[in-house]
């Protein structure tokens, strides 16, 4: 493939014709900026809703939450952290459930396609992504859902007193130089209006006040390869622990399985031979993890349906670029 794309001279020019979508890269390689560019009129300090990449900045959230005591452990069921939500609780399938389930996408769901749309115009989030729970699935089977994601945000307030976002913003984003993020409350039917805009700063919150777990995180290319340098380097910021390495081993390595591709906690493992890890989100963000090459990769990107593989732009692209820069 690369030979035959070979007339591209740069970078650049492919993602013009075929990843228009793209608004920044950046690219670190031991703990160095190697590579940053931005497209499409964006620039450095512009945000884009990063959707599922949120999932693994909460993953970091409950493993900070865990380091700190509020969480004892990821064998917790979640029931006992809704006990308001009780008749909502009552199948055992659904008060088995821990958070791990949660974290490693195999808890139990009625749904066989998740409706989004219907958890973002309820009233009432968290009663609603319970409401989900259980059905003919059986724990440990994965399934991917973001209403489960929401759930561990409620976990988080419910347990150290402060939304996912002020957690964030005092025990992650600012230790590692990334933007504080504001609140940005949903309405009835504004969240594709979140999803769609540009330029935008914040993190949703739902009707209740609980940030959104499973999308609604606006980011920076540069903050996004600030938050994957931080797993490189173990959970350590200019020799501060931020997570602790157990967390990160654990949240990096293979619990479930969808597919060809392995599942962490709430982290993709897109190549278990050289241990590759990513954050995905819809419409091509990634943050892209190389361990065994020092190198973190982040793509911000505007929301599209069904963009090109960005993996495969990493692979016979970006790497290719950043071999000949490094020389």
């Amino acid at each position: 493939m690369v030979k035959k794309e070979c007339f591209y001279d740069n970078l650049e020019k492919l993602i013009e014709k075929e990843y228009k979508n793209i608004a920044g890269i950046v690219a670190l390689k031991d703990d160095k900026v190697i590579y940053e560019n931005y497209f499409n009129g964006h620039k450095k300090e512009d945000t884009i809703h990063v959707a599922s990449v949120t999932k693994s900045v909460l993953s970091a959230l409950i493993g900070i939450a865990i380091d700190k005591g509020f969480i004892k452990s990821v064998n917790e069921k979640i029931a006992g952290f809704f006990p308001e939500y009780d008749s909502e609780l009552k199948d055992k399938k659904k008060r088995d459930v821990t958070i791990k389930h949660l974290l490693t996408m195999t808890a139990p769901y009625t749904y066989k396609i998740e409706p989004f749309k219907e958890l973002c115009l309820s009233s009432d989030w968290v009663k609603y992504a319970l409401g989900l729970l259980g059905g003919k699935d059986e724990s440990g089977t994965f399934k991917y859902s973001t209403a489960g994601a929401h759930l561990l945000s409620a976990i988080l307030t419910k347990t150290t007193g402060k939304t996912a976002r002020e957690f964030a913003n005092e025990h992650l984003f600012e230790m590692v130089g990334m933007n504080k993020l504001p609140n940005y409350e949903m309405t009835s039917e504004n969240y594709m209006d979140f999803i769609n805009s540009k330029n935008i700063l914040g993190w949703v919150s739902d009707p209740k006040g609980y940030s959104t777990g499973g999308w609604g995180i606006t980011l920076s290319a540069v903050d996004m390869a600030r938050f994957g340098n931080l797993y490189l380097n173990h959970g350590k910021w200019k020799g501060k622990q931020i997570i602790s390495p157990k967390w990160i081993d654990e949240s990096t390595k293979e619990h479930s399985r969808w597919d060809k591709l392995a599942y962490g906690y709430l982290w993709w493992i897109i190549d278990d031979k050289e241990h590759v890890y990513a954050a995905l989100g819809d419409g091509g963000n990634v943050i892209c993890c190389m361990p065994e090459r020092n190198i973190v990769i982040s793509i911000v990107s505007e929301f599209m349906f069904k963009p090109k593989d960005r993996m495969e732009l990493i692979k016979n692209y970006i790497l290719p670029l950043l071999k000949k820069k490094s020389k």
